[in-house]
């Protein structure tokens, strides 16, 4: 059996020694390579692109909330990513699978729970824990901002996230190795996708997607 290379992304030890512990009990043989903040898991994703799966907390350091999540979908289409949090109601985990994400796991899960989890996503379908009973998304503004961002492509994604880290343009067109004038092409094609004005509204409808987290 071929190995399986598995990241898993979280910045408490204790929890990724659980998640490794998950991993290893799993039939065959898997490669597992940790990250304890979002750029870490984003530099593990770049250098190990032949990974099947991330495991990737939502609330990691570097980055906030679903926000990690939609860069690396943007960044890195082909990597099944599996969300793993404390925050685990219907709404979260609900706006996770519609921002793409491959499954959810809650952090109150047992090993057993996890290790399924992980075996259902690598087996190709979605992973979501036993209550969650799906529906739909109870607030119209949210669910129009979930289509519209569904509307970007994935290098617009990217720069809409990190418009959400505070970066200028020009720190955007350094990181992405373009002209400062096609990201600002980038942020004009946002701002009409998003049908706002400036991109302090676009960053505040980001926000709103993650006000359910907000405990």
């Amino acid at each position: 059996m071929q190995e399986q290379t598995i990241i898993i992304a979280d910045d408490h030890p204790l929890f990724r020694d659980a998640l490794r512990q998950a991993v290893i009990g799993m039939e065959g043989r898997q490669a597992i390579v940790e990250a304890g903040d979002f750029a870490a898991a984003r530099k593990a994703a770049g250098a190990h692109a032949e990974a099947d799966l991330m495991l990737l907390d939502l609330a990691m350091p570097g980055v906030s909330g679903f926000s990690g999540l939609m860069a690396l979908r943007s960044e890195f289409a082909s990597l099944p990513i599996i969300i793993v949090s404390a925050t685990d109601d219907a709404t979260t985990i609900r706006r996770a699978l519609e921002l793409g994400a491959s499954g959810f796991i809650s952090k109150s899960a047992g090993i057993e729970d996890i290790r399924r989890s992980i075996q259902t996503v690598l087996a190709g379908d979605i992973a979501t824990p036993e209550n969650y009973r799906g529906g739909q998304e109870q607030d119209p503004d949210v669910a129009d901002l979930i289509h519209r961002l569904h509307t970007l492509t994935p290098q617009q994604s990217r720069v809409l996230t990190m418009l959400g880290e505070g970066l200028l343009n020009k720190q955007i067109a350094y990181e992405l190795g373009v002209s400062e004038a096609t990201i600002k092409a980038h942020v004009s094609a946002i701002l009409l996708k998003l049908d706002v004005d400036s991109r302090t509204q676009a960053v505040i409808q980001l926000g709103k997607i993650n006000m359910a987290m907000v405990a």
